[in-house]
């Protein structure tokens, strides 16, 4: 495993029947990190997760959890003693309460965090007595979050775990998960489409489109990559052709050409100013705008 690296895939494949659903994905979350895992449906990503939980086994290649490897039974064993999974069903026993909800969990884990426990019940207001039949689907997450949370697992594997959430529900949620990192040394690697609750609490993210990773790295250092470049011509904007290396996003409408480049900002820049334009403005892009640049829309 890479120094620093929590989860680690290489050249990993998985097909089932006819369909590739991992093509060779080559991914790395660093240990510390809240790492966001993105793509379209159908892009791979609940594959991985199952890949690394063990759920299911790659056709090819190598994938590694704390370094072991989630192929073999014995070390399985030993990553889901440190993982904690929520999956998108938030699987909970309807027949119990709360508290005998969270009394089932506590046995099977020696490491439970007692003190993690009440906390999360107050700042969730989980009631012991309530029945986990009669509980929302909000009131459902932050449950099956706090069975995650208190176990003391050392990574956090969520799938979708604002799905579904009224705002104020999603905000406790992303604040648990910000304070369980920074006080526990904990990682969470989790599945969104929620774009802006990534941006909002991710610092690292990776990007699946068709079983291959497009986009990886520490998510400032993503944004620092990309600009919009916008440029305003005195009468209808010429045809633009960008040479410049990298990837470039042109559109024209009337008067306005707008450019979304990544790595190659100064030749572009360098390049445009030849068409005159009457102003050139610079800005940086959202995380939403880098996501539609590196995922594939086409048939």
């Amino acid at each position: 495993m890479s120094d620093n690296a929590v989860i680690q895939t290489i050249d990993l494949w998985k097909r089932y029947d006819e369909v590739e659903a991992l093509r060779g994905l080559n991914l790395r979350v660093p240990a510390g990190s809240i790492c966001g895992f993105l793509g379209r449906n159908g892009a791979g990503k609940t594959t991985t997760i199952k890949v690394l939980l063990g759920m299911s086994h790659a056709s090819k290649g190598t994938a590694l959890v704390f370094g072991l490897s989630c192929a073999e039974p014995r070390a399985g064993v030993d990553v889901r003693r440190r993982v904690a999974f929520v999956s998108d069903e938030k699987d909970l026993y309807d027949y119990m309460t709360i508290g005998e909800m969270v009394a089932f969990t506590r046995s099977f884990y020696p490491r439970w965090r007692d003190d993690l426990e009440q906390r999360y019940l107050r700042a969730f207001d989980l009631r012991p007595e309530r029945a986990i039949k009669g509980l929302s689907r909000g009131m459902r997450t932050k449950a099956a979050l706090l069975l995650a949370l208190c176990r003391g697992a050392e990574l956090l594997i969520l799938d979708e775990p604002t799905a579904a959430l009224d705002p104020a529900m999603a905000e406790d949620v992303l604040q648990a998960l910000v304070s369980y990192v920074a006080d526990e040394n904990s990682t969470v690697f989790f599945s969104s489409h929620q774009l802006t609750e990534v941006e909002q609490i991710a610092d690292h993210i990776a990007i699946v489109d068709r079983g291959q990773l497009v986009v990886d790295g520490a998510l400032d250092d993503v944004r620092a990559k990309y600009q919009r470049i916008q440029l305003v011509f005195e009468n209808d904007a010429p045809d633009i052709r960008v040479h410049a290396p990298g990837s470039h996003r042109v559109r024209k409408q009337g008067r306005v050409i707008t450019i979304l480049t990544a790595s190659a900002g100064a030749a572009v820049m360098d390049e445009v100013r030849g068409y005159r334009p009457s102003s050139i403005d610079v800005s940086p892009v959202s995380l939403k705008d880098i996501f539609l640049e590196s995922v594939h829309t086409e048939d």
